[in-house]
């Protein structure tokens, strides 16, 4: 395994970490007036950092919904709170991934560091009707937007207009995602005016994953009408980025999942790689062949970084425009 340079510095929290609503590292900002419920989270996996710079922006900028109610998050601070540029992997979580706690039992039983911080989160995203959710990658990348399988969000990443590859996928095996949880789960016919979004920002380290944080934050916020335009351009200048390509929808039709540690690729694939041939080896599973399972298939988020038995190492899709 490459060990890659990691550019991006931690951001200094310290002055946001307490929040304002008596939960560590969350801030509520109420308008007063009707309107969309909105969150933003980050550090869901505490070696992501830039969504962490991101929402530490808009606190700085003073940032306030002009109708309904904005909510930011800090998510794991405790795995953060390890982090160590020389070995980043090791700050993802402390007990086991955040982003596979979602359910009410694991919440419920609250036995690790990670099942504690979703439970203690998980009223503020139980009132949530619009939520961003800020990742990055093991690898470099090219930022992805995963949108889940409803149509409605689907729709609104057209509406957000970038980054240009938009993955349509059912979520993981081995637990579920905040963004995945309760009515953000259900169907259009459901789910009322939920609408939730997870950006993949590029690679952990890379200083450009900022901007692309900044970028999505603010395309999400004007898309959900919390702020205008014009409170854009006065206090986030030069968050937007220029609008990419047309987007693209990558329709994930299903996962390799390692079963041991010893899960290794062929190549050194960093995602978005595109074989035309069904049949085509890209990897070794403990002796078996992984191949690529029709014509003309993409690669999504290829890693072995935190490969062991049961999780997803990479995901198959289709490309097609969106």
């Amino acid at each position: 395994m490459s060990t890659l340079q990691f550019d991006l510095p931690a951001p200094d929290i310290g002055a946001w970490r307490a929040g304002n609503t008596g939960t560590e590292g969350v801030w509520r900002f109420d308008s007063g007036l009707p309107g969309r419920n909105v969150m933003i989270t980050s550090l869901v996996h505490g070696n992501e950092l830039s969504g962490a710079w991101a929402v530490k922006g808009l606190l700085e900028a003073g940032l306030r919904p002009l109708q309904g109610t904005l909510t930011l998050v800090f998510a794991n601070l405790q795995a953060f709170d390890r982090f160590d540029a020389n070995a980043h992997d090791a700050s993802r979580f402390t007990d086991e991934d955040l982003n596979r706690q979602w359910s009410d039992e694991r919440m419920d039983a609250a036995d690790s560091n990670e099942r504690r911080r979703a439970a203690a989160l998980r009223p503020f995203v139980r009132q949530t009707d619009w939520l961003l959710d800020l990742h990055s990658m093991h690898e470099p990348s090219a930022p992805l937007l995963l949108t889940g399988v409803q149509p409605r969000n689907q729709l609104l990443a057209k509406q957000m207009g970038a980054p240009t590859h938009v993955v349509i996928d059912a979520g993981h095996k081995d637990g579920t995602r905040l963004r995945d949880y309760g009515r953000f789960g259900l169907p259009d016919e459901q789910a009322g005016d939920s609408r939730t979004l997870l950006v993949e920002c590029g690679f952990h380290g890379d200083p450009a994953s900022r901007d692309i944080a900044q970028d999505q934050c603010l395309r999400f916020l004007l898309a959900s009408e919390v702020i205008d335009q014009a409170e854009a351009d006065r206090l986030l200048p030069g968050w937007r980025l220029p609008d990419p390509a047309p987007q693209l929808a990558l329709t994930v039709t299903g996962p390799v999942v390692a079963k041991s540690a010893a899960f290794r690729f062929n190549a050194p694939f960093t995602g978005l790689e595109h074989f035309a041939k069904a049949g085509t080896v890209i990897g070794d599973n403990d002796g078996e062949p992984v191949l690529t399972p029709y014509d003309d298939c993409v690669l999504v988020m290829p890693s072995v970084r935190q490969a062991r038995a049961g999780v997803t190492v990479v995901r198959f899709a289709r490309c097609a425009p969106l």
